[in-house]
C-alpha cells in the first residue's frame, strides 16, 4: 500500500543558528534578522536552499545567526560574492546583507554594477547612518549638517539616497523598510525574495549606541516637537502604485522611476514599502540563452569541487 509523504512545515527555529547573539541591546539588527527568518518561514524555503552573504560591520554577523548556508565576505564585497554564488548554483535563494557603509560606501561600485545585471538576488541593507562597528563615524546616508553623539563635528557631505541610486542602477525591486516594524518588514522581505530580479530593501534601523538622532522614540513620533506623529508612513496604505505594467513601454518605466525618486526624496515624512517593481529577464536568463550556464546542471554540481586539485592555480601565483 502506497504511503503519503509527510509534508514538512518549517518553523522559525529551523532558520536560527545556536550561536549567542552579541549585538547591543536595542539594536535594530535584531528586528531585521527576525524579519528575514520569518520571511523564509512564510515562503517555506528549506534552509539548505538558502545562502546568506554579508560584508563587514555589525550587520556582518547576520549569517552567523542563520541556520542556512552562510558566507562572511570582505568589506564592500557582498555583491561580487552573491553574484558568484547565484551563477554557480542558480537554484539557490541568495540573500546579501550589509550595512549602509558596506553597501553604499566601499561597496558602491559593486552595488552599481549589481543593479545593472539584474541577477535574481535580494540585497538587504541595514541603514543606521553610522559606521557602528568602528565607533560611529558618519556613513554615506547621514544628512549634511547633522551630527550624532559619536561624531566630532557635523557631516559636511551630502547624503546618498539609496532608493534613487538603486533605481538609476537598474534594480527591479526597490523598497524601504523599518527594522522595528518586524511584521511589515517580514512581508516586504518575502515579496523581495519572491521577485524575479535584483531586489534592494533599504532598512531604516536604530543604533542606540551611536545614533542619538534617529532613535526608537523619534521613529515613533515621541520626541519633543513631534506631537506624537511618526515620520513613517506606508505606501501600500495610499494610492501609490509602484508596478510597471508594460516593461517594454519606456515612457511608463521612466514615469514609475521618476515618481519613485520623488517619493524617496520626501524628508518630513518617510515612506515605507515598495517604491518600484518591474519584471524583466534576469542576468541568468541571458547567460542561459547564450549557453554560459545551465540551470539543470549548475556549475556547483558539475564536478567534485571539494576534492579539486588547486595546485596549478597556486603555482601560477608563485
Amino acid at each position: 500500500m502506497a504511503t503519503t509523504p509527510t509534508k514538512v512545515e518549517f518553523k522559525i527555529k529551523d532558520y536560527k543558528a545556536d550561536i549567542h547573539n552579541d549585538w547591543c541591546p536595542g539594536c535594530g539588527d535584531f528586528g531585521i534578522l527576525t524579519a528575514l527568518q520569518m520571511a523564509l518561514v512564510k515562503l517555506q524555503i528549506p534552509s539548505h536552499r538558502v545562502a546568506v552573504v554579508s560584508g563587514i560591520g555589525c550587520s556582518g554577523k547576520t549569517p552567523h545567526y542563520m541556520q542556512t548556508y552562510a558566507f562572511h565576505t570582505l568589506h564592500g564585497r557582498v555583491m561580487p560574492s552573491v553574484t558568484g554564488l547565484k551563477l554557480a548554483n542558480p537554484s539557490l535563494t541568495v540573500i546579501g546583507v550589509g550595512g549602509d557603509g558596506d553597501a553604499y560606501g566601499i561597496g558602491a561600485g559593486h552595488f552599481v554594477n549589481g543593479g545593472r545585471r539584474n541577477l535574481d538576488i535580494t540585497y538587504i541593507v541595514f541603514n543606521n547612518d553610522v559606521y557602528a562597528l568602528t565607533k560611529g563615524q558618519g556613513s554615506p546616508t547621514i544628512a549634511q549638517g547633522t551630527k550624532t553623539k559619536s561624531m566630532a563635528e557635523e557631516s559636511i557631505m551630502q547624503a546618498l539616497n539609496p532608493v534613487a541610486l538603486a533605481l538609476v542602477c537598474g534594480y527591479t525591486f526597490v523598497a524601504r523598510g523599518y527594522a522595528l516594524d518586524v511584521k511589515t518588514l517580514t512581508d516586504l522581505i518575502a515579496q523581495g525574495i519572491r521577485h524575479r530580479g535584483s531586489t534592494l530593501i533599504d532598512v531604516l534601523q536604530t543604533c542606540p549606541t551611536y545614533n542619538d538622532l534617529h532613535t526608537k522614540p523619534w521613529y515613533e513620533g515621541k520626541k519633543p516637537g513631534q506631537n506624537g506623529i511618526s515620520p513613517l508612513y506606508r505606501l501600500d496604505q495610499t494610492d501609490y502604485d509602484p508596478r510597471v505594467q508594460d516593461p517594454a513601454n519606456r515612457r511608463e518605466v521612466s514615469q514609475k522611476k521618476t515618481q519613485a525618486i520623488l517619493k524617496s526624496e520626501e524628508d518630513e515624512r518617510l515612506p515605507l514599502g515598495i517604491f518600484y517593481q518591474c519584471e524583466i529577464p534576469t542576468y541568468e536568463d541571458y547567460l542561459e540563452k547564450k549557453g554560459h550556464i545551465d540551470r539543470a546542471h549548475p556549475l556547483a554540481e558539475r564536478e567534485d569541487i571539494f576534492h579539486r586539485d588547486v595546485t596549478p592555480l597556486l603555482d601560477a601565483l608563485t
